[in-house]
């Protein structure tokens, strides 16, 4: 008789295998499936019985009714919390059925601080069952199908056994207890023998074999426990018992399980963060708390749910299009990606299915938006904090709708700083109505849709601040500093004095900038910089022009792809970028070919699934392998008037074969359509092989663009949207910097000029440092222009130089932003 064991958690799941621990993946514990969580509840897999709740609650033990005996171990390294994010729901002895909540956890807290957040789940009692079928390599949801069981024939092999019984009292140098590890050494200790072998600890006793049976005992540091052995061995297997409890097992050597990412130092009363949209404020903390919405299982019938989840996704489809229509720039972009996102068909279809089977509409929306959260987990995707906070928001608008629960955030007093764990899209452009002062989350990461709204509308923000941000309560005094990366609560009173100066002296800077944003930028000694920006719609672009740009440095042409079911028509590309380059006057405009692949697929384009798409088809490498899509844009491009306005920009170039490819159809289509004038072609520098080999490139591009925040997380490896290593996700590391110097360098050998386009370009605390690495060129928010010209004016190239040169002997980008607050304070 086979027996079912479902998923108890949501997610990614994988051949054990796969999982970064010996332990695990050799199968010292028993055989079973990995889970790359999704949801943060660990819910009961079968009916039975908790026989084992770990004092961490990182891991549990269960026995179905039909004896089967498994372990759900909550990511690696874990027992080192103590507890920390963890909340156990259940008690050990309780009964449990298929689908109880066991385990809430934390996962951004648990992230930050494990080895890895995978959890595998493990058939402990391998003799008594085998898997004769299990998913992998796929997503799986809870309570549906993850591992069939059968029984094993026959009987097991007996041990021998001549009556002796030997024993021996050892004391435990295991630094957190007999955790899972240990137990799986331990047992695969004792299966070298023939001896029976239990341990006794507290008037518990456990098979030596048996996982769950040692995690039942309860351990911890120092206890004492006896080592029992029965058999024809019996002594030789006490004596290897015993030694292995003695040793610390290498658990005290284990890697600390916080990630290596360096901060700069903090005062008392301050919480580090990163940096998701510079600047500095002052006010009370006005904080802002998530509540969940609950929703029926079962439905009314599947028409009647069929017509109110039609209805409630009608209704906040009107909403987000209303908000859409009323906004500009960064917003409406996000707003018009949430409506693309609602318009997918597939969401519609598998909501249809699951009410079809019984569910009710509320619960069929939040079944498939976490389905298509979890694939998107699954793929690799280098921005999925992103896309699966947008998913959140709309599954929440959505909720709110059919339930009638509040999910709009409530107004908050301007001149207040906005204090959450996490922040939706939607509930920002929402609380921006009420003029924030700044931003403060737990959670998220830099490159987030709300780390791009609080950059578009000027809030400074600081994100990933983890479990201290707790501290703060409702109405504390707060200084936020979106320079040097932290918070102050509480502060004294000549500490809010001098940062009320530093933003009066701020203000009255900004106020001067304003003044002087259309005059052409120069350095205090003359050199010519030039300052662009970075726009994404023709609303950009006019705020661009009125904030003084020189022009736009990227163009993001995607926003003419994405959410839609075909390719835009080259009379509908043209019309955009027309609009844009009119908007801008005749100053330069400089298009970035279609950037799409890898975190923006489109379903008008096949492209097979990647097991790491920031390594796969991305970028020019989509645009090659669809001549007629490049084709058409190109033609778009070029019919813009006057001719030359529009420059062309080759997104994630690795070589120059690229660069050429693209110059030879260029130059046919000029030909074709009769332009005699030049059109200039250039490259962005995202990757260590553009910027190794930007000599190369410069000597046929005709001016080189360093994308910082692709080029960050290729030379660092660390993906920019995992919340794990965000904190160390900085352009500021001197390794993205020699990146960039020796750009520049290789270029000006060649005579090209080198700008800087991606988000590096809005840090003030890095401009002099740009500036001094030889950049000419720099492309930033719209918002920060004016600014950007100011903190440029008030350089000497060579002042500038002498920084950047001290930056790229730093060993951290802690270090650097250390260097480079100390450089403005001298500056200003």
């Amino acid at each position: 008789m086979s027996l079912i064991v479902t998923s108890p958690l949501r997610g990614w799941a994988s051949a054990i295998d796969s999982v970064p621990d010996p332990v695990f993946a050799q199968r010292m514990m028993g055989d079973g499936v990995a889970i790359q969580p999704l949801d943060d509840t660990i819910v009961a897999p079968f009916d039975g019985e908790v026989t084992t709740l770990h004092d961490s609650a990182h891991a549990i033990a269960l026995r179905s009714t039909e004896g089967v005996e498994l372990l759900i171990h909550i990511g690696l390294d874990t027992v080192a919390l103590k507890g920390r994010g963890f909340t156990p729901l259940v008690a050990p002895g309780q009964s449990v059925a298929r689908g109880d909540p066991l385990i809430r956890f934390d996962m951004d807290t648990v992230a930050l601080a494990a080895a890895s957040l995978i959890t595998p789940v493990i058939v402990t009692n391998a003799e008594a069952f085998t898997i004769t079928r299990r998913a992998v390599d796929c997503a799986v949801g809870t309570c549906e199908a993850l591992m069939t069981l059968a029984p094993v024939a026959g009987e097991a092999v007996r041990r021998s056994d001549d009556g002796t019984l030997v024993e021996q009292a050892v004391t435990l140098s295991l630094p957190h207890g007999i955790h899972a590890r240990p137990a799986a050494r331990i047992g695969e200790c004792a299966r070298g023998f023939q001896a029976d072998i239990q341990l006794v600890h507290g008037g518990k006793r456990g098979d030596a074999r048996s996982t769950v049976a040692l995690l039942a005992l309860g351990t911890r540091f120092g206890d004492e426990v006896t080592v029992q052995a029965c058999g024809d061995d019996a002594e030789a297997a006490l004596s290897a018992i015993v030694a292995l409890l003695r040793s610390d097992m290498n658990e005290s050597k284990a890697p600390a399980p916080a990630p290596a990412v360096e901060t700069p130092a903090l005062a008392p009363g301050q919480i580090g963060g990163v940096i998701a949209s510079p600047g500095l404020a002052m006010g009370p903390a006005a904080r802002l708390r998530q509540t969940d919405i609950a929703v029926a299982r079962e439905g009314r019938g599947a028409e009647v749910e069929r017509a109110a989840l039609l209805s409630a996704r009608d209704a906040v489809r009107d909403r987000i299009a209303a908000r859409a229509e009323a906004a500009s720039g960064s917003a409406a972009s996000v707003m018009r990606a949430h409506l693309a996102l609602l318009d997918d068909p597939e969401l519609l279809a598998g909501a249809g299915r699951r009410i079809a089977e019984g569910a009710s509409a509320g619960f069929a929306w939040r079944g498939i938006v976490h389905d298509q959260i979890a694939a998107l987990r699954g793929t690799g995707n280098a921005h999925l904090i992103e896309r699966v906070d947008d998913l959140i928001d709309l599954e929440r608008q959505v909720l709110g709708v059919l339930t009638g629960a509040p999910v709009e955030a409530d107004a908050i007093a301007p001149g207040a700083i906005l204090v959450a764990d996490d922040l939706l899209p939607s509930q920002l452009v929402t609380l921006a109505a009420s003029r924030p002062a700044g931003v403060c989350l737990a959670h998220g990461g830099p490159t987030s849709h709300v780390a791009i709204l609080c950059a578009g509308m000027g809030i400074p923000a600081l994100v990933a601040m983890g479990t201290a941000l707790d501290a703060v309560a409702d109405g504390d005094d707060l200084l936020l500093d979106a320079e040097a990366g932290h918070v102050t609560a509480a502060p004294s009173p000549a500490a809010r004095d001098a940062f009320a100066a530093r933003l009066a002296r701020r203000g009255e800077r900004r106020a001067a900038a304003q003044a002087a944003a259309a005059e052409a930028c120069h350095s205090a000694d003359g050199t010519r910089i030039e300052i662009f920006a970075n726009i994404g719609t023709v609303e950009d672009a006019a705020l661009a022009a009125a904030s003084g740009a020189e022009g736009s440095g990227l163009v993001r042409s995607e926003f003419l792809f994405l959410g839609r079911d075909r390719a835009p028509s080259e009379d509908e590309q043209h019309a955009a970028y027309q609009a844009i380059a009119d908007a801008l006057a005749g100053k330069p405009v400089i298009v970035r070919l279609l950037d799409i692949g890898g975190d923006k697929p489109t379903p008008y384009i096949a492209m097979p699934a990647e097991e790491n798409p920031a390594l796969g088809q991305r970028g020019i490498r989509v645009a090659l392998a669809h001549p007629a899509l490049l084709e058409t844009q190109l033609r778009a491009i070029l019919r813009v008037r006057p001719v030359g306005q529009c420059r062309i920009m080759i997104p994630m170039v690795t070589g120059l074969s690229e660069l050429r490819q693209v110059r030879a159809l260029v130059d046919r289509l000029r030909g074709e359509m009769g332009i005699a004038g030049p059109v200039e072609v250039g490259v962005m520098i995202e990757t260590p092989a553009a910027a190794a080999t930007a000599d190369l490139l410069a000597a046929e591009a005709d001016f080189l663009s360093i994308g910082t925040n692709d080029l960050t997380q290729y030379v660092l490896a660390m993906d920019r949207g995992n919340p794990a290593v965000a904190a160390g996700v900085d352009a500021m590391h001197p390794a993205v910097l020699r990146m960039i110097a020796d750009t520049c360098r290789l270029a000006a050998a060649r005579g090209r000029w080198v700008g800087v386009c991606g988000g590096l370009a809005s840090d003030p605390a890095a401009l002099p440092i740009l500036v001094g690495l030889g950049v000419t060129e720099l492309s930033a928010v719209p918002g920060f222009v004016a600014e950007a010209k100011a903190i440029v004016r008030s350089l000497t190239v060579e002042a500038a130089r002498g920084h950047a040169a001290r930056a790229l002997q730093c060993t951290s980008a802690a270090e650097v932003r250390a260097l480079a607050h100390a450089f403005g304070e001298t500056a200003t």
